[in-house]
């Protein structure tokens, strides 16, 4: 596969690219470069971590290496949880990646305090400390930290240990949402002085389903958990947000662009409307625009465009359901967040 095909794939459904002649001499050196992702193991996987997840899927699948950072010591820094909690959530969050497709073989899974707590990594991360003034550890953390405006110290560490995890575990692709560029944008600059790059990805961030705002793990009514049942999902996508003829600041039509054309694309399948004939009959759509242009001219009615999304989602998310159902205690820790 040549690099200007990687580059297509990889760069699929990311929204930015710092910088796209950077991955270009990337790729042009180096054929299996490592891409990473760390995640706060603070709560449910949900519909907005499965797209990234589906990302890093796509990438190991054309040779890409991938690191999958269960950032508990970054958890417990952001007062996401106690560590004894945290340290149960680790296994449920990587057996939930497993079973939302990354290959358990060949992805390198990383627990931060296996080697966060270590005399050499906290020098390095003190040292970046050193030149990093307080205001733009504070700004960096503006879209990620718990209380913002009464901000701990330990919330100030977070980047500086974000930007020596991307040098400490050789990597040449960070990922994340649009909430982390911030911190890859001064982790560039901190690390640039040190002779290392890295090239940064951010993918788009999934509004929630109740509103044009972004999604909120604390509202599960705004999101989909990796876990929900069918009856939930449909419910949930039933009750969502999604004016007639809006397809601008739609959630419903965000998530059919950017989860369900993907998850289609893999089997070359077009998305499949099913209507009785009084209604227009059934009709499929071979991309976002078509449906788009559909949905704006009302020819495609909320509900029904919703019924297909949710049968979708649930056909998507069918392994991981049945992954949790051999594995019962997956899902454990989970049961002391409602407590």
């Amino acid at each position: 596969m040549g690099v200007k095909e990687k580059i297509e794939i990889a760069t699929s459904g990311v929204e930015e690219v710092v910088t796209l002649d950077e991955l270009k001499a990337l790729l042009e050196k180096n054929k299996n470069p490592v891409v990473y992702t760390g995640y706060e193991v603070s709560g449910p996987v949900h519909i907005g971590h499965y797209y990234t997840i589906q990302k890093l899927k796509q990438m190991q699948k054309i040779g890409f290496k991938i690191k999958f950072l269960l950032a508990d010591l970054h958890t417990w820094l952001n007062r996401k949880g106690d560590e004894e909690w945290i340290a149960e959530m680790v296994d449920y969050w990587r057996e939930t990646a497993i079973a939302a497709g990354l290959d358990r073989e060949k992805t390198d899974f990383v627990v931060g305090t296996d080697y966060q707590l270590k005399p050499d990594y906290i020098k390095n991360v003190l040292s970046l400390g050193l030149e990093t003034t307080v205001n733009r550890a504070m700004r960096s953390m503006q879209e990620i930290a718990r209380d913002i405006d009464n901000a701990m110290v330990s919330q100030m560490v977070y980047p500086l240990m974000q930007a020596y995890d991307i040098k400490s575990l050789g990597v040449d692709i960070a990922m994340g949402g649009m909430e982390q560029r911030k911190i890859h944008m001064l982790a560039r600059e901190m690390l640039a002085r040190q002779g290392y790059s890295f090239v940064a990805f951010h993918t788009p961030l999934l509004m929630g389903l109740t509103s044009t705002g972004k999604m909120s793990s604390s509202k599960p009514e705004t999101n989909i958990m990796l876990h929900d049942s069918p009856e939930v999902i449909r419910k949930k996508i039933s009750d969502a947000f999604c004016p007639a003829g809006q397809t601008q600041g739609n959630p419903v039509i965000q998530w059919t662009d950017l989860l369900v054309f993907d998850f289609l694309k893999e089997s070359k399948r077009e998305f499949d409307v099913k209507r009785p004939e009084k209604f227009g009959g059934n009709v499929s759509f071979a991309s976002i625009e078509e449906l788009g242009k559909a949905f704006e001219s009302k020819d495609l009615h909320p509900m029904d465009l919703k019924t297909s999304v949710a049968d979708y989602l649930v056909e998507m998310l069918e392994p991981v359901r049945k992954h949790f159902e051999s594995n019962q205690g997956v899902l454990s820790p989970l049961e002391k967040i409602s407590k």
